[in-house]
């Protein structure tokens, strides 16, 4: 399981949310650069469509591949009563044929997307992943080099976290606490229900700006 929030923030303000991010995490950046590919069951495979994502991590050296599941949210009162989403996720490292192998199952690819960014791991009462990318549409099939911004003003802040069934309840914690030092600058909901942007970020972003914000918090 993971627990997940989203949110937008403007472009011109991501680099006030790195030195914030920065200094509450204590950890250097990772580069984002991301391909990913979404495919879809097709008739062969049943009557109920199943949807896989495959990732392709191109900011390696050697481009690794991933396979990875989203399963349905947690439902509920108590569900309904967070703000951070709870999901079922699976995932799986691949081979590099493995575009290939979904393609003999049946499968179809239904979109595809380069997510451009950089991300900050860390401990902070769960074990903590903050991406902030852009998401980049393809000319072509599978032309990364080609790849042009789809929002050019706007870039995603997904922040997640792995649970399990005994210490989910802590995690959500961990999360809406760390969802808090952000606020000035983004709002962070479940996936699917964005409230837009934040009023505050062009002034948070300044005071972060000016005041150099690298110390760990």
């Amino acid at each position: 399981m993971e627990c997940v929030v989203q949110g937008i923030i403007e472009t011109q303000h991501v680099e006030a949310l790195e030195v914030l991010l920065q200094g509450l995490s204590g950890v250097p950046k990772e580069r984002v650069r991301v391909h990913e590919l979404c495919l879809k069951s097709g008739p062969n495979l049943g009557v109920v469509p199943s949807e896989v994502r495959l990732l392709c991590d191109l900011a390696q050296a050697t481009p690794s591949w991933t396979i990875r599941h989203v399963g349905g949210a947690m439902r509920g009162a108590g569900a309904e009563q967070i703000s951070v989403l709870v999901r079922t996720v699976v995932e799986s490292k691949a081979s590099k044929n493995v575009l290939h192998y979904f393609y003999t199952l049946g499968y179809k690819l239904d979109h595809e997307i380069l997510k451009i960014g950089f991300a900050f791991r860390f401990h902070r009462g769960a074990q903590i992943t903050v991406t902030v990318t852009s998401a980049n549409k393809m000319p072509r099939l599978h032309a990364t080099d080609e790849a042009m911004p789809v929002t050019p003003g706007i870039q995603l802040v997904e922040i997640t976290a792995p649970a399990a069934d005994d210490n989910y309840n802590d995690v959500v914690s961990a999360v809406t606490a760390f969802c808090e030092f952000l606020a000035p600058l983004l709002h962070l909901s479940k996936p699917g229900h964005s409230t837009g942007i934040v009023a505050t970020a062009g002034a948070a972003a300044a005071s972060l700006m000016s005041s150099g914000g690298g110390k760990t918090l």
